[in-house]
């Protein structure tokens, strides 16, 4: 139990009073909630080989809208139970306490596996999880650029220090020191927990945050890809920048996009995203996140958001609080708009004359118009019920910077 109150104890570190309070009081819940199964026993290839293919069925069953949750929940609806509102999103990751699972060591940093009992009590999360979305997707983040005090003992090797002998902090919001993620040592350490952290059957992959094309990130991401084999999932947070030297490696970005103010903000999502869905290794499971400007019902810009990503990707969505907010990172409402309805999709994505970017689905036909166009008529040969507005009919409008699905009544 420790051990998930430590890394809850990172993720709340930053914040204060209540608010981290509560977070750790979630996190306890979520240890001690659920009920104990036999530990499995570890697959061989046989059992990988299914494992992988299971990931790409569920990839390939998967309705749209696709939304993801980002460490931190939907918190706007209180009444319904935790995991139900979890298994409304498609892909979710978090910290490997999330899912129940605990490191075999009160020093969390220097352990590369997970006590059996906490891999039972995760597997039972899994199974609840896959009972509530089949086409669930669950990944845990492996910590290597930086990590909360505690993670490792004070002085320890594989804390980076600086010039004065002491660590360097780490994560801008405080309480993170920056790990010495370029010792080849420390890297053949994160690469065996990634490879533990799969291994369990819990996760189908793994997330690294803070992601860039540097050289010392590439020899980490090489050892990861050999560690955790061909199969289960990488994604990586390059925010809204493309990694060429990391796209054989990677099957998805989270585009963590801190920039989203401007129309030459908006291409450059629009083309990162589109990049990644060609360049990246498959299966592929981009994921595209914006934050609010003003408040959470900015609506426009969620469904901005959510249009990109269902026109120029396969991907999923999220639209969450800004991360400089005192409060957890990553917040966010659950919306109406996110309600499956479209079906698959049948084509590509198809940029239009008038700027707007549409897209066939099985059921319906979103629509995404960019930041800095104008407003664009939309025309159906039948009638179209618009998701925004409820309205039914043949004509409909699509502000720019705003998007709208368009189902078959």
């Amino acid at each position: 139990m420790h051990d998930e109150l430590a890394e809850a104890n990172g993720t709340a570190s930053r914040l204060s009073g209540a608010r981290r309070r509560a977070l750790l009081t979630r996190a306890l819940l979520v240890v001690t909630a659920l009920a104990f199964a036999s530990a499995p026993e570890a697959g061989g290839a046989e059992e990988d080989a299914a494992h992988a293919a299971d990931i790409r069925e569920r990839l390939g069953a998967r309705a749209y809208p696709s939304v993801f949750q980002a460490w931190n929940p939907a918190d706007n609806l209180p009444d319904e139970e935790r995991w139900a509102t979890v298994a409304r999103h498609d892909l979710v990751w978090s910290s490997p306490w999330f899912y129940g699972l605990a490191w075999a060591s009160e020093t969390t940093g220097l352990v590369d596996g997970f006590t059996d009992e906490s891999i039972a009590t995760a597997t039972e999360t899994r199974s609840r999880l896959l009972a509530l979305n089949p086409a669930i997707v669950l990944i845990a983040e492996i910590r290597y650029r930086d990590a909360y005090v505690g993670f490792l003992p004070e002085g320890h090797r594989w804390w980076l220090t600086g010039d004065d002998g002491g660590p360097v902090a780490g994560w801008d919001e405080g309480g993170y020191n920056l790990l010495a993620y370029a010792d080849p040592e420390y890297r053949a350490h994160v690469a065996a927990r990634a490879k533990a952290a799969v291994a369990t059957g819990v996760v189908d992959g793994i997330l690294l945050d803070w992601w860039d094309d540097d050289p010392d990130r590439l020899a980490l991401l090489r050892e990861v890809r050999e560690a955790i084999g061909p199969d289960a999932l990488i994604i990586a947070n390059s925010n809204d920048r493309r990694v060429p030297e990391s796209a054989p490696y990677v099957n998805g970005l989270f585009m963590e996009a801190y920039r989203s103010e401007t129309p030459a903000d908006w291409r450059r999502l629009a083309g990162t995203l589109a990049w990644a869905e060609t360049s990246l290794r498959e299966p592929r499971v981009n994921c595209l996140e914006t934050w609010f400007h003003e408040s959470r019902d900015d609506l426009h810009l969620m469904r901005a958001t959510t249009t990109l990503a269902l026109t120029v990707s396969d991907g999923y969505c999220l639209f969450s609080d800004p991360n400089p907010l005192p409060t957890a990172d990553h917040l966010h409402n659950w919306y109406g708009f996110w309600e499956k309805g479209l079906g698959r999709p049948l084509a590509k994505g198809v940029e239009q004359d008038d700027g707007t970017t549409r897209r066939e689905f099985e059921r319906g036909t979103a629509v995404y118009n960019p930041m800095g166009g104008r407003t664009a008529t939309v025309r159906f040969d039948e009638d179209r019920v618009s998701r925004a507005t409820g309205v039914r009919g043949r004509v409909h409008k699509v502000a720019a910077s705003d998007g709208d699905i368009f189902l078959a009544p």
